[in-house]
C-alpha cells in the first residue's frame, strides 16, 4: 500500500482506480495511516465508492458472524462479485476524481 501513497502527486484527491486498489485493505485496516485518511476523505465525497465499501463491509460482518463454517461455493461467488465490482469501478471510474 506504500506504493500507492508515494506514486500520488501532493494535493491531487484519490481517485475511485486508486480507492479500489485498497479498499480491502483499507477496510481491514492494513494501511498506513495516510493512505487511511485520503481513502476516508474519498468515501466521504464519492456515494459509488461509499457503497461499495459498506458493501464490502457488510459481507464481511455477515461472514464473521457466521464463523469459519463458510460454504466454498459461497466464497467463489463473492469473489467473483468483488471482482465484477472492480472491474465495472477501473472501466467507468478510471482516472476520474469522485
Amino acid at each position: 500500500m506504500r506504493g500507492w501513497v508515494q506514486r500520488r502527486r501532493a494535493g491531487r484527491e484519490a481517485t475511485c482506480a486508486e480507492v479500489a486498489q485498497v479498499l480491502q485493505s483499507y477496510l481491514d485496516g492494513h494501511v498506513d495511516d495516510l493512505t487511511a485518511r485520503r481513502v476516508g476523505r474519498h468515501l466521504e465525497h464519492c456515494r459509488r465508492c461509499g457503497l461499495e465499501a459498506e458493501t464490502y463491509q457488510a459481507i464481511k460482518d455477515a461472514l464473521a458472524r457466521r464463523g469459519r463454517d463458510v460454504d466454498a461455493r459461497s466464497l467463489d461467488r463473492l469473489r467473483a462479485f468483488g471482482e465484477r465490482l472492480a472491474e465495472e469501478g477501473d472501466a467507468g471510474q478510471a482516472g476520474s476524481p469522485a
